[in-house]
């Protein structure tokens, strides 16, 4: 990721142009490469990008943040600095970034795509008493986490979704704020971010299914986490977040709407089984190198 204001593309790339000799492999874990400014453009249904980004950016106050850049300027300036490397690949974890791509002004550059993967000795079914901890062992746990939970995350989703389940159901969601905890209704449980791996584990192994309502993603590594975990998936179809769906035993994929998501989660049987083991994913790395 070299849009986090740590790494001078114009030096990195001045560089590797100036190398034709070693070969290059960039994996795009988002948009970012050939907008003017966003990460992701589909929840605002912006095409700009295809288009030199002209006109008033609709998503200038979102992730990577900036306040006074022009983003047509921009534009044209990583256009200018990322066209014209010489052995370059580009990789892509799914194959609607790919798509993309091939839209853009990248798209003479040889393009695999590679599948995210997990390290399946720790995420797996893991017996736990973590239910009967939070009091809840006799509900089914719909789950849902995220780093940062915002609208493009379907925070709002959770809330009306809610509103149309019984008190069987249990909503968990994890990475929350604390000031989202506190907005959060009776029976929504809302953890903080936590670091430790083997509690998100425990969790994705008592949630009787795991819901991920995103409105943009490229290959949400959530989805393969719950999957290995045992735990099926249920998702909106946007971005790449399907393309986890390996078969209909380990996940569902439906449009972006609540009664429908009801439907599902309510038709839904735990237990699913399917290897996502991260050694395909470096394997295929590997043979790229």
């Amino acid at each position: 990721n070299i849009h986090g204001y740590y790494v001078n593309i114009e030096i990195l790339f001045k560089y590797l142009k100036e190398h034709p000799e070693i070969k290059k492999i960039w994996t795009l874990h988002d948009c970012w490469a050939f907008t003017g400014h966003c990460a992701y453009y589909t929840y605002v249904k912006c095409d700009k990008w295809q288009t030199c980004c002209k006109g008033k950016c609709s998503n200038k106050k979102e992730y990577p943040k900036t306040l006074f850049s022009n983003v047509k300027s921009n534009f044209n300036k990583k256009k200018e600095i990322f066209c014209g490397v010489e052995n370059m690949v580009l990789v892509t974890p799914s194959q609607w970034l790919k798509k993309e791509v091939e839209k853009s002004y990248l798209k003479d550059y040889s393009i695999e795509v590679i599948n995210n993967g997990v390290d399946t000795n720790i995420f797996k079914s893991t017996p736990s008493n973590i239910k009967q901890q939070y009091g809840i062992e006799d509900r089914k746990v719909i789950l849902g986490i995220a780093s940062v939970w915002d609208k493009r995350k379907g925070l709002n989703i959770f809330i009306e979704l809610s509103k149309e389940i019984d008190n069987q159901y249990q909503i968990v969601l994890i990475g929350l704020s604390k000031k989202q905890i506190e907005q959060l209704s009776s029976n929504i449980i809302g953890i903080s971010r936590t670091e430790n791996v083997l509690e998100l584990v425990k969790w994705y192994s008592a949630a009787d299914v795991y819901f991920n309502p995103t409105l943009e993603d490229n290959y949400p590594t959530t989805n393969l986490e719950a999957i290995a975990c045992g735990t099926p998936v249920i998702t909106f179809n946007t971005g790449g977040s399907p393309e986890s769906a390996f078969s209909d035993k380990t996940r569902t994929v439906y449009t972006n709407n609540i009664n429908e998501s009801v439907k599902k989660i309510k038709s839904n049987k735990k237990r699913v089984n399917f290897d996502v083991d991260g050694i395909y994913m470096k394997n295929k790395y590997l043979d790229l190198y």
